[in-house]
C-alpha cells in the first residue's frame, strides 16, 4: 500500500515564485501543511491510499458501474463528464433523465469492452475524481495529471478470494467515503442486504456455496432435482477469444445466489480464455453470454456460433442469457439485479426441463 496524494490547485488559481529555490520553499511549506491538515480524506483503493483534500464537485465516470451508487448516494449531479458505455436497461428514468444531460467524450469500447480514451480527454475535463480505469486511464497516468482515480477491486486485481456480495457492500461504503456520505452509503447497503434476501435462494450466503434443496433444478434420471449447472461466458462478436468466468468473479456468487452451479467453480480465476471443447466437456445445462452494449441478439449468435456449440444441450435447447455485463460484473449494486434476472431465467429453463420429463 502506496500512498496516492492529490492535492489539486483551485481552478483560476496560480502560484507565481521569484526563483527555482522560492517555489522550492513554497512546495516544502505546503507539504508540511497538507500533513498537518486534519480534513484529508484518505480512501483506500486498489492498493493505493488516495488522499482527497476537499470533496469533488466535478467527476469524470468511466462506465456505468459507479451510476446507481451516485444516484443513491445523491451526488450524480456532480458527474461533469462520462466515457463508455451507459445502456439504458441498467438505470431508472430519474438516472436516464440526469445521464442525457452530463457531456460524453466517448462510447468507443473495443471487442472486450475497454474503452477507448487518451489521458488528454480526460485531462481536459478537469475533474476532481475518475471513477474507474482503463488501458490509458490508470492510477500513473492520472497521478502524473494530479487527478485521482477511484477503480473497481475486480478490475484492478485488488479483490482477495471469492468475490461474494460483501465485495459490493465495501465498494459502496468506498463511494460513500470519498463523497463523504458514509450514512447514507450505510442506508443502501441495508436496502441492497434486504433486498437480497428477497431475491436470493432460501440458504443464499455471501460465499455463494450451493443449494440443491431449493435451487432451481431439472429432473434427474430416477425422477430427483439437480440443481442447474451455468456458464457464464463473454464470446467476441464476430468471432475470436471467448472467455469464462472463475469464483473471482461476481458472477460466481450472483449464479449462485440464484441457485445455479458454476461449471467454473473450480477455477480460480476472475476471467481467463477458455476454449469451445473445454466448454462442451462441462456440459453446462444454461448459458450466460455477456455482452458490454449493442443487440443482445448479436452475442447470442456469438455463443451458438462457437465451434461444436451445437453438441451443447443449451445451444439445442435455446438456454442462452444474453445479460449486459455489469449484471455480472464487477461488485456493484447492479449484481443484485443481476441476481433477479438470472432467477428468472432459471426458473423458465427449470418449469421447461420439468415438463418435458413428464
Amino acid at each position: 500500500m502506496f500512498t496516492v496524494r492529490l492535492s489539486r490547485v483551485p481552478r483560476g488559481a496560480r502560484v507565481v515564485c521569484a526563483s527555482v529555490a522560492a517555489c522550492s520553499v513554497l512546495a516544502l511549506s505546503a507539504c508540511s501543511s497538507h500533513a498537518a491538515h486534519e480534513g484529508e480524506n484518505v480512501v483506500p483503493n486498489c492498493g493505493h491510499d488516495v488522499v482527497f483534500e476537499r470533496e469533488p464537485q466535478r467527476v469524470l465516470t468511466m462506465g456505468a458501474e459507479s451510476i446507481t451508487t451516485l444516484s443513491h448516494l445523491g451526488v450524480l449531479d456532480r458527474v461533469a463528464a462520462r466515457a463508455g458505455s451507459y445502456p439504458e436497461e441498467y438505470f431508472d428514468e430519474s438516472i436516464r433523465s440526469a445521464l442525457t444531460e452530463v457531456p460524453s467524450l466517448t462510447d468507443r469500447v473495443d471487442a472486450t469492452g475497454h474503452i477507448q480514451i487518451s489521458t488528454e480527454q480526460v485531462a481536459a475535463v478537469d475533474p476532481d475524481v475518475v471513477l474507474g480505469a482503463s488501458d490509458t486511464v490508470t492510477f500513473e497516468s492520472m497521478q502524473a495529471q494530479g487527478i485521482p482515480l477511484i477503480n473497481e477491486p475486480a478490475f484492478c486485481g485488488a479483490l482477495e478470494g471469492p468475490a461474494s456480495f460483501e465485495d459490493v457492500w465495501d465498494q459502496v461504503a468506498t463511494y460513500g467515503k470519498v463523497f463523504h456520505r458514509e450514512e447514507r452509503a450505510a442506508e443502501y447497503v441495508a436496502e441492497l442486504k434486504e433486498r437480497l434476501a428477497e431475491l436470493a435462494i432460501p440458504g443464499a450466503t455471501d460465499a455463494g456455496q450451493s443449494r440443491a434443496d431449493a435451487s432451481p433444478g431439472r429432473a434427474g434420471d430416477e425422477g430427483s432435482a439437480h440443481p442447474l449447472t451455468v456458464a457464464v461466458l463473454y464470446p467476441t462478436i464476430g468471432g475470436g477469444v471467448t472467455y469464462a468466468y472463475g469464483t473471482r468473479s461476481m458472477s460466481h456468487p450472483v449464479v449462485e445466489a440464484a441457485g445455479l452451479t458454476n461449471v467454473y467453480s473450480d477455477v480460480n480465476k476472475r476471467v481467463f480464455e477458455v476454449s469451445a471443447e473445454d466448454i462442451a466437456a462441462r456440459q453446462p445445462d444454461l448459458i450466460i453470454s455477456l455482452y458490454t452494449a449493442g443487440d443482445p441478439a448479436a452475442v447470442v449468435q456469438a455463443t451458438k456460433d462457437l465451434p461444436g456449440a451445437k453438441t451443447l444441450p443449451a445451444i439445442q435447447k435455446g438456454r442462452i442469457l444474453p445479460l449486459l455485463l455489469n449484471y455480472a460484473e464487477p461488485s456493484t449494486p447492479l449484481a443484485v439485479d443481476g441476481v433477479e434476472k438470472i432467477h428468472e431465467f432459471a426458473d423458465k429453463a427449470a418449469a421447461e426441463w420439468h415438463k418435458a420429463a413428464e
